[in-house]
């Protein structure tokens, strides 16, 4: 290389500008306030007692400071930072969807927050808001938007959640979700909610939820009664699981009630069903072995063409604890922990 070629100017790097829209897409949420302070759009499920993961107690307890502190759970806390950390190609893929489909649409913000205007403890951080123009089939019905601002909601419907989704481009959503949705159509006042459910890793399925006023202000209700006469108040909502009783009374007094004559016949009434369970459980196990002996090597069972039931090999990994104890007796203590709960026994029904 001569001394000539080596000191020729380098052409300038032409920088491409980012779009409003991929720096939407690109934005880190801010960090989210103290829970504790307010009744989030996650919250509303638990408040109306139709959360899969928390009673309206454990709900209560975690605002007032009295929740047990959560055990470690690497796993679940690997679900949830994946959940986030695929939102951006979740509304990716859905503004592309969306566009193929004919509809204009502009992106206008994403994890924006609101606070009620009445109610100051009710908040909600939206997903994403859209701009749409164009018409749309929901529940069959087509529906035209003229440059309507809407509500938007990214979820990985992977693994056993996705029987719990309806048809594509219906309103079929789990029914924890539509209170989440339905929370924040209240506090922004808009009309619509669009739902991205992603399938595998390179679609989604659309859903829509509409503002229903009805429903939301039956939840507004449920909602400022559970703000204002227990949180604000320190009284506890009434138990609605077993594991709400557990954490009512963690320890017992050592001491003996007798039943009165109502409680006495639920413990007949229990007994009763858990007869007609083992007799149900006995019947299922005897249907298993009937099925499998006919599906035998088959991999899938199929009904009319369709799916019934799957019969795959897989592969478990799971810990030999005998083994580990023979082998390595002095590690084991160092890994073990006591656990203690009250266990609800009952005693042998007299025949």
């Amino acid at each position: 290389m001569t001394a000539a070629a080596a000191q020729k100017p380098r052409a300038p790097r032409v920088r491409k500008s980012m779009s409003a829209e991929d720096a939407l897409l690109l934005a880190k949420p801010a960090k989210m306030p103290d829970r504790a302070h307010f009744l989030g759009g996650s919250d509303a499920a638990a408040v109306l007692g139709v959360s899969d993961w928390m009673t309206p107690l454990e709900l209560y307890q975690r605002k007032v400071g009295t929740a047990p502190p959560e055990k470690p759970n690497p796993r679940l806390d690997s679900i949830r930072r994946a959940g986030h950390e695929l939102e951006p190609h979740i509304l990716r893929l859905l503004l592309a969807k969306l566009r193929e489909q004919g509809m204009e649409v502009e992106l206008l913000a994403r994890n924006a927050r609101y606070v009620d205007q009445e109610h100051t403890f009710l908040g909600c951080e939206i997903d994403f808001e859209l701009r749409l123009t164009g018409a749309v089939l929901i529940n069959g019905i087509e529906v035209y938007f003229d440059g309507e601002h809407i509500n938007g909601d990214c979820k990985s419907s992977q693994g056993f959640w996705r029987w719990k989704w309806g048809a594509e481009g219906s309103d079929d959503v789990p029914i924890a979700y539509a209170a989440q949705f339905m929370h924040g159509l209240s506090i922004t006042g808009r009309r619509w909610c669009i739902v991205a459910a992603l399938i595998g890793l390179h679609d989604v399925a659309i859903f829509w939820v509409e503002r229903d006023a009805e429903t939301i202000a039956a939840m507004r209700e449920k909602e400022v009664d559970f703000w204002t006469n227990h949180v604000q108040t320190k009284i506890e909502p009434d138990p609605i699981k077993f594991s709400d009783i557990r954490a009512l009374f963690p320890q017992d007094n050592g001491r003996t009630v007798e039943a009165t004559s109502e409680v006495a016949a639920m413990v007949e009434r229990r007994n009763k069903l858990k007869q007609q369970q083992a007799r149900t459980e006995a019947e299922m196990e005897e249907l298993h072995v009937a099925i499998g002996e006919y599906v035998g090597d088959f991999m899938r069972l199929t009904v009319d063409g369709r799916e019934a039931l799957t019969f795959k090999h897989q592969k478990k990994t799971v810990l030999d604890d005998a083994a580990l104890r023979r082998q390595h007796p002095t590690l084991v203590p160092l890994f073990e922990k006591t656990v203690e709960s009250r266990v609800l026994r009952f005693a042998r029904p007299r025949r």
